[in-house]
């Protein structure tokens, strides 16, 4: 027979299940967006630009890139979000715990898909503003 948990017993979050893998999805997809805009404008430019050396046929790969980064970033961070929601109500920060723990992953996910966010949108602002290859 198993003892029923006390009324105020914060439940343990479950850590088999936890991979410090969702803290670096944002940052990796911001990289992979940089990289990206970068290699397709300097193909663009070398290769296929000709006497115009107009970036216009790029400004639709950039936004088809900058479209999945921010849907990815976004669906990061909301998992991140998650996990600090997933806490009890009053519930502190500063134990060893493993629901300590579960909510800075939540925190640190949250910020850094925040952040990678912010450097994403700035990659794809010189799409707007870099009209030739020049």
């Amino acid at each position: 027979m198993m003892d029923a948990p006390p009324p105020n017993a914060v439940p343990t979050a479950n850590e088999s299940d936890e991979s410090l893998l969702a803290i670096f999805v944002s940052p990796a997809v911001w990289a992979a967006h940089f990289m990206a805009c970068y290699i397709t404008a300097a193909v663009w430019c070398e290769k296929f630009a000709g006497d115009s050396l107009s970036l216009a046929p790029v400004r639709v790969a950039f936004a088809v890139y900058t479209l999945l980064a921010v849907a990815l970033i976004v669906v990061n961070g909301w998992f991140g979000y998650r996990r600090i929601r997933g806490a009890p109500e009053g519930y502190g920060y500063d134990t060893d715990s493993a629901e300590d723990r579960h909510r800075f992953l939540g925190y640190a996910t949250t910020l850094l898909a925040g952040l990678s966010l912010v450097a994403t949108l700035f990659v794809a602002a010189v799409a707007l503003f870099v009209e030739t290859c020049h």
